[in-house]
Protein backbone atom coordinates (compact mmCIF):
# COMPACT_ATOMS: atom_id res chain seq x y z
CA UNK A 1 0.00 0.00 0.00
CA UNK A 2 1.36 3.44 -0.85
CA UNK A 3 2.07 5.98 1.86
CA UNK A 4 -0.78 8.40 2.43
CA UNK A 5 0.74 11.86 2.30
CA UNK A 6 -1.90 13.61 4.42
CA UNK A 7 -1.52 11.26 7.40
CA UNK A 8 1.35 11.14 9.87
CA UNK A 9 2.84 7.91 11.30
CA UNK A 10 0.08 7.81 13.94
CA UNK A 11 -2.68 8.21 11.36
CA UNK A 12 -3.43 11.84 12.19
CA UNK A 13 -4.27 14.35 9.48
CA UNK A 14 -1.44 16.67 8.52
CA UNK A 15 -0.65 19.28 5.93
CA UNK A 16 2.10 18.08 3.61
CA UNK A 17 5.36 20.03 3.93
CA UNK A 18 6.11 21.44 0.48
CA UNK A 19 8.89 23.79 1.67
CA UNK A 20 11.64 21.63 0.17
CA UNK A 21 10.05 21.47 -3.27
CA UNK A 22 11.31 23.68 -6.08
CA UNK A 23 9.02 26.37 -7.41
CA UNK A 24 7.81 25.54 -10.91
CA UNK A 25 5.13 26.83 -13.23
CA UNK A 26 1.91 24.96 -12.51
CA UNK A 27 -1.37 25.15 -14.38
CA UNK A 28 -4.64 23.27 -14.12
CA UNK A 29 -7.83 23.33 -16.19
CA UNK A 30 -11.18 22.07 -14.90
CA UNK A 31 -14.64 22.05 -16.44
CA UNK A 32 -18.23 21.25 -15.59
CA UNK A 33 -21.74 22.08 -16.73
CA UNK A 34 -25.13 23.04 -15.40
CA UNK A 35 -28.04 21.52 -17.27
CA UNK A 36 -31.26 23.54 -17.38
CA UNK A 37 -34.53 24.25 -19.13
CA UNK A 38 -34.71 26.06 -22.45
CA UNK A 39 -36.35 28.99 -20.66
CA UNK A 40 -33.51 29.40 -18.16
CA UNK A 41 -30.86 28.96 -20.83
CA UNK A 42 -32.45 31.62 -23.03
CA UNK A 43 -32.79 34.03 -20.10
CA UNK A 44 -29.11 33.66 -19.21
CA UNK A 45 -27.96 33.92 -22.82
CA UNK A 46 -30.20 36.96 -23.49
CA UNK A 47 -29.39 38.76 -20.22
CA UNK A 48 -33.01 38.52 -19.02
CA UNK A 49 -32.41 37.08 -15.55
CA UNK A 50 -33.93 39.38 -12.89
CA UNK A 51 -30.83 39.15 -10.65
CA UNK A 52 -28.57 40.57 -13.38
CA UNK A 53 -25.71 39.39 -15.57
CA UNK A 54 -25.39 35.74 -14.60
CA UNK A 55 -22.18 35.05 -16.51
CA UNK A 56 -20.38 38.12 -15.13
CA UNK A 57 -21.39 37.24 -11.57
CA UNK A 58 -20.36 33.59 -12.04
CA UNK A 59 -16.96 34.62 -13.39
CA UNK A 60 -16.25 36.89 -10.42
CA UNK A 61 -17.50 34.26 -7.95
CA UNK A 62 -15.26 31.62 -9.56
CA UNK A 63 -12.15 33.78 -9.31
CA UNK A 64 -12.92 34.67 -5.70
CA UNK A 65 -13.48 31.00 -4.86
CA UNK A 66 -10.20 29.93 -6.46
CA UNK A 67 -8.40 32.45 -4.25
CA UNK A 68 -10.09 30.99 -1.14
CA UNK A 69 -9.58 27.29 -1.92
CA UNK A 70 -7.07 26.83 0.90
CA UNK A 71 -9.75 28.02 3.34
CA UNK A 72 -12.43 25.72 1.95
CA UNK A 73 -10.68 22.39 1.38
CA UNK A 74 -9.11 20.78 4.47
CA UNK A 75 -5.32 20.41 4.26
CA UNK A 76 -5.15 22.27 0.94
CA UNK A 77 -2.29 24.77 0.86
CA UNK A 78 -3.23 28.43 0.57
CA UNK A 79 -1.39 29.71 -2.47
CA UNK A 80 -0.91 33.08 -4.12
CA UNK A 81 -2.38 32.47 -7.54
CA UNK A 82 -0.80 34.22 -10.50
CA UNK A 83 -3.93 34.01 -12.66
CA UNK A 84 -7.40 32.53 -12.87
CA UNK A 85 -9.53 32.69 -15.99
CA UNK A 86 -13.04 31.36 -16.40
CA UNK A 87 -14.78 30.85 -19.72
CA UNK A 88 -18.39 29.94 -20.39
CA UNK A 89 -19.98 28.18 -23.34
CA UNK A 90 -23.63 27.68 -24.15
CA UNK A 91 -24.54 24.11 -25.01
CA UNK A 92 -27.96 22.95 -26.29
CA UNK A 93 -29.23 22.21 -22.76
CA UNK A 94 -26.56 23.67 -20.46
CA UNK A 95 -23.93 26.24 -19.66
CA UNK A 96 -20.38 24.93 -19.43
CA UNK A 97 -17.77 26.60 -17.21
CA UNK A 98 -14.04 26.03 -17.74
CA UNK A 99 -11.48 27.44 -15.33
CA UNK A 100 -7.71 27.79 -15.68
CA UNK A 101 -5.59 28.39 -12.58
CA UNK A 102 -1.86 29.25 -12.74
CA UNK A 103 0.92 29.73 -10.21
CA UNK A 104 4.68 29.66 -9.94
CA UNK A 105 4.84 27.63 -6.77
CA UNK A 106 5.59 24.48 -4.82
CA UNK A 107 2.17 22.83 -5.06
CA UNK A 108 -0.39 22.31 -7.78
CA UNK A 109 -3.52 24.26 -8.60
CA UNK A 110 -5.93 21.46 -9.48
CA UNK A 111 -8.14 22.16 -6.48
CA UNK A 112 -8.26 25.87 -7.31
CA UNK A 113 -9.39 25.15 -10.88
CA UNK A 114 -12.05 22.69 -9.74
CA UNK A 115 -13.26 24.99 -6.95
CA UNK A 116 -13.56 27.86 -9.42
CA UNK A 117 -15.58 25.68 -11.80
CA UNK A 118 -17.90 24.38 -9.09
CA UNK A 119 -18.57 27.83 -7.63
CA UNK A 120 -19.20 29.30 -11.10
CA UNK A 121 -21.88 26.67 -11.63
CA UNK A 122 -23.37 27.17 -8.16
CA UNK A 123 -23.57 30.90 -8.84
CA UNK A 124 -25.42 30.27 -12.08
CA UNK A 125 -27.85 28.09 -10.15
CA UNK A 126 -28.36 30.74 -7.47
CA UNK A 127 -28.98 33.52 -9.96
CA UNK A 128 -31.37 31.55 -12.19
CA UNK A 129 -33.17 29.33 -9.68
CA UNK A 130 -36.31 31.47 -9.83
CA UNK A 131 -36.62 30.39 -13.47
CA UNK A 132 -35.62 26.73 -13.07
CA UNK A 133 -35.12 25.02 -9.69
CA UNK A 134 -34.46 21.67 -11.42
CA UNK A 135 -31.08 22.73 -12.85
CA UNK A 136 -28.44 20.03 -12.41
CA UNK A 137 -24.72 20.60 -11.89
CA UNK A 138 -22.76 17.75 -13.42
CA UNK A 139 -19.45 16.46 -14.65
CA UNK A 140 -17.11 18.77 -12.72
CA UNK A 141 -13.67 17.34 -13.39
CA UNK A 142 -10.03 18.08 -14.08
CA UNK A 143 -9.14 18.33 -17.77
CA UNK A 144 -5.39 18.81 -17.41
CA UNK A 145 -2.52 19.81 -15.18
CA UNK A 146 0.99 20.94 -15.98
CA UNK A 147 4.13 21.15 -13.90
CA UNK A 148 5.33 19.72 -10.64
CA UNK A 149 7.05 16.47 -9.74
CA UNK A 150 4.40 14.29 -11.38
CA UNK A 151 4.58 16.23 -14.64
CA UNK A 152 1.80 16.88 -17.11
CA UNK A 153 -1.51 15.04 -17.17
CA UNK A 154 -4.51 15.22 -19.50
CA UNK A 155 -7.88 13.53 -19.10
Amino acid sequence: MSELTHLDAAGNARMVDVGHKAETRREAVATGRIRMSDKALAAIRDGDVPKGDVIAAARIAAIMAAKKTGELIPLCHPIGLDAVTVDFAFEPDAVRATALACVNGRTGVEMEAMTATAVALLTIYDMAKAIDRAMTIEDVHLLSKKGGKSGDWTA
